[in-house]
């Protein structure tokens, strides 16, 4: 499945919200000075809520969309308000765009290139076959890879020692291991792959460590790595095995005759 990561570039990706590779708008934001009475932001909680009287009305739509609104108000999650479109407004926040998706109508919102909300990261979810020690910390970077991609790095450099020692390695080295396992049929295109997120040679990060030259995109190539030497040493055996468990006992007793040493 195609997956595009959330960006001010794009107009259309993976959704923070939902998940759904869709249509995304992107609006300004205006700014609405409070009048003199009311000084200070408009926060509703659930107390405020429960206490409010809404205006009598015979229109029960009309009644539903402000109750709708006073939800959305006290649920302190980020919406459009849709206004009339004689509204006029003088200044504009700059540096500050939304985003909303055309799959949840939920909105995303930016400060200059960085997704400020939601605040979890939207990466590809973890393979189901990874260990839940290192799902833990593909998970942990996921949750911080918008606020901050190096520390998400080191923790995905952590999660793939983890994994090498999983696999039988030393877990002391990613460059040795991942080579060790490349050696043991493991797709030599891993190994490209760490060239390309700069984590061998003399540019070699340890596990753990934040290195200042990681950014969003060595981070979510990092996700990618990690993900793929799951499939590649677990996921793909496991799928194999099954299949051929799952051959009827005859078959499998000519497969074994077929392959046993001859005398």
């Amino acid at each position: 499945m195609k997956y595009v990561s959330p960006s001010v570039k794009e107009t259309a990706f993976n959704c923070p919200h939902c998940a759904a590779l869709a249509k995304q708008f992107w609006s300004a934001v205006f700014i609405s000075r409070h009048d003199g009475e009311q000084v200070l932001p408009t926060i509703l909680g659930q107390k405020d809520y429960d206490e409010l009287n809404f205006p009598d009305t015979d229109n029960s739509e009309e009644r539903k969309k402000i109750e709708s609104w006073v939800l959305r108000m006290v649920s302190g999650i980020p919406f459009i308000d849709k206004r009339d479109k004689t509204f006029y407004v003088s200044e504009q926040l700059r540096n500050c765009t939304v985003s909303q998706c055309f799959n949840c109508d939920r909105a995303s919102v930016w400060i200059h290139n960085r997704l400020i909300y939601p605040v979890v990261g939207n990466v590809v979810s973890a393979n189901q076959d990874m260990s839940e020690d290192v799902r833990r910390d593909y998970e942990e970077a996921s949750s911080i890879l918008n606020q901050s991609p190096r520390g998400a790095a080191a923790l995905l450099r952590l999660a793939i020692q983890k994994l090498c020692k999983e696999l039988g390695q030393s877990g002391e080295n990613i460059n040795t291991d991942i080579k060790a396992l490349v050696a043991a049929g493991l797709d030599p295109r891993v190994q490209q792959a760490l060239d390309a997120v700069r984590v061998i040679g003399n540019s070699a990060v340890h596990p753990g460590i934040i290195d200042i030259r990681d950014d969003r995109a060595t981070a979510e190539a990092l996700f990618k790595l990690l993900n793929l030497i799951v499939d590649k040493t677990i996921s793909e055996p496991k799928h194999v095995q099954e299949i051929y468990d799952s051959l009827p006992e005859n078959l499998l007793e000519a497969i074994a005759k077929r392959d046993a040493p001859k005398s």
